[in-house]
């Protein structure tokens, strides 16, 4: 099937998920930096639950405040993985050094995304987003590898991933992590698409901070259900161990071990990362 085909004309809400007998789902951290919450306590297909306090997700972490910073070691934070370009760090700066926590900064290679890309509009901005995260799905899979091995790493979490606004590379490495680690997949599309109701307030933080300009249209910028929902499906198609796979069996999984993970690192993943049933 095509990826085209996963596009209607209007994104379809996904349908209410009861909550979680085990948890509440998801931990927001709103006084805090833009779009930062906790990856944790979506459910696995059996019967697990993803742990909370092991990884969080977050825009820039370039402008934290004293505030912030003391929020980020109140929550133990060993690991700070920045998936931004180089060039977007020596810009913009980043977290700075704290005793007890690594930073790393191994952006997934792709090409940048302003004015040098065409954007159709007859296609519209799900479209132009799938094609965007397919192209980090091809490209930048070293960048991706070693963040996901970092992850499996004994001591590697409590870890934090961000980017620049927290929703669009970041969100493709969480996705693929939750999806990879046998989360139900309207859980994973669901945490995608939390950062739609994030997007205002993370581009207003950087024009007050940074001054710049506020986007004509914040809607274009938002996360779309039918985007991620895309994106796994192709993976499916072409990277499930079988028919209808989940977890290791899947296509984001398949994917990883394409590109130089193994069954052992995965597992490892799965077993910091999920609370079992």
């Amino acid at each position: 099937m095509g990826i085209a085909s996963h596009f209607p004309g209007q994104p379809a809400p996904l349908p209410p998920r009861p909550p979680h007998p085990c948890r509440t789902w998801p931990v927001w951290f709103r006084d805090v930096m833009s779009n930062f919450r906790d990856a944790g306590g979506a459910p696995t297909t059996d019967g697990g639950v993803v742990r909370t306090g092991v990884l969080y997700r977050s825009a820039t972490l370039a402008e934290v405040t004293p505030d912030e910073l003391a929020t980020l070691a109140g929550l133990g934070i060993r690991t700070v993985l920045d998936l931004r370009r180089t060039e977007e760090v020596a810009t913009y700066g980043r977290i700075p050094d704290a005793d007890g926590r690594r930073y790393l900064n191994v952006p997934p290679i792709h090409q940048p995304w302003d004015a040098t890309l065409v954007y159709d509009e007859a296609a519209g901005p799900a479209r132009y987003l799938a094609d965007r995260y397919l192209e980090l799905a091809r490209h930048g899979i070293e960048g991706y590898g070693r963040m996901l091995r970092v992850l499996a790493e004994p001591g590697a979490t409590p870890a934090i991933v961000h980017c620049y606004a927290g929703k669009d590379r970041t969100g493709v490495l969480v996705a693929m992590v939750l999806d990879a680690v046998g989360v139900e997949r309207d859980a994973v599309v669901e945490d995608y698409v939390l950062s739609a109701t994030q997007v205002e307030a993370i581009f207003r933080r950087r024009a007050e901070v940074l001054g710049e300009e506020m986007p004509d249209d914040i809607d274009v910028h938002k996360p779309r259900a039918e985007v991620m929902t895309a994106v796994l499906d192709h993976l499916d198609a072409g990277y499930a161990r079988v028919p209808g796979g989940v977890g290791a069996d899947g296509g984001a999984a398949g994917w990883l071990r394409a590109n130089g993970l193994t069954d052992a690192d995965l597992a490892r993943l799965r077993e910091h990362l999920v609370e079992p049933s």
